[in-house]
């Protein structure tokens, strides 16, 4: 049976459109949680700034009311890597998006030890744990490290605090073992939908300091490997240029294959990617220990 990833066109970041289109896509994949679900909202929060890398806040307040109105528990969460959820929420105009709406937002803290099918062990929030569904609201970016990222890579945050940097640093050099984990912890999650912000998305470089691009998307699965598998195809992009795409396609998930997927709304070549750059050339994965040590540090300097 084919996997539905619905996509829709959104020109700006305007309370209706935005709101509508985020119900709309919600709808057609038919995301219909049950009265007093406990949903965890999982944007990208990455530092206390504005930044192309966050989650707009408008699309996360969308996705909010949609789940409210099933008269569903709403939290929004994130583990930065600097600062806290609350912290940079307040700076890039998310906390001001929430006013007036019955959710809190909160900091993925609480690491609980789970060992993933590899072996490894790594600590993931508690407060993820819990939940009945993450509801994972990602952000279509340029990453210096794995080329783009968005659905799967975006449950990364998961993971409690200083633990992502950590990760990189003992994982970042062994083949293929960084994309094998990032595939673990979203199988270790709770049951989860996936939405992609990629109205504006980032290109050039990332997942910090990039260029704007005017994509005008959003996208939405119940399958977060298909659905980053129809934004590769929207961008041209082939398995063997994905890092994670192509580990994905070795592990033999579901929705690794452009022929598994179906497009109920728009398709993809009605998205035009004419300009959009990536980068030509990855960097190493790993994160060394001075690299590792002055993350600690602006953590720590940020609240975190």
């Amino acid at each position: 049976m084919a996997i539905s990833v619905a996509l829709c066109r959104v020109s700006k970041y305007e309370p209706k459109p935005v709101g509508k289109s985020v119900g709309m896509l919600l709808e057609t994949i038919q995301c219909r949680p049950h009265r007093d679900a406990r949903l965890l909202v999982k944007p990208n929060l990455l530092t206390p700034k504005k930044d192309l890398a966050t989650t707009h806040p408008l699309v996360v307040r969308a996705v909010c009311e949609y789940f409210l109105d099933y008269g569903a528990s709403v939290s929004v969460g994130d583990s930065p890597a600097f600062g806290t959820a609350k912290k940079v929420a307040n700076a890039n105009g998310l906390a001001e998006a929430l006013s007036g709406l019955p959710v809190e937002i909160i900091n993925l803290s609480r690491p609980t030890k789970i060992r993933l099918a590899s072996g490894i062990s790594i600590g993931i929030s508690q407060k993820a744990l819990e939940k009945d569904l993450i509801v994972n609201v990602a952000k279509l970016k340029a990453h210096s490290q794995l080329r783009v990222t968005a659905a799967v890579k975006n449950f990364f945050g998961c993971v409690v605090g200083f633990r992502k940097a950590l990760a990189h640093c003992r994982y970042g050099d062994m083949s293929n073992l960084f994309e094998s984990l990032l595939i673990e912890i979203m199988q270790a999650l709770p049951e989860t939908v996936s939405l992609v912000d990629g109205v504006t998305t980032m290109q050039r470089t990332g997942p910090i300091d990039g260029d704007p691009f005017d994509l005008s998307l959003l996208g939405a699965s119940s399958n977060p490997v298909a659905l980053d598998t129809a934004l590769y195809t929207i961008l041209g992009l082939q398995p063997h240029h994905v890092p994670l795409w192509l580990e994905s396609q070795k592990q033999g998930l579901s929705g690794a294959h452009i022929h598994e997927l179906s497009y109920p709304l728009a398709q993809p070549e009605e998205f035009d990617i004419s300009g959009f750059t990536l980068p030509s050339q990855l960097k190493p994965v790993t994160f060394y220990p001075i690299r590792f040590l002055t993350g600690r540090l602006k953590s720590m300097l940020n609240g975190f």
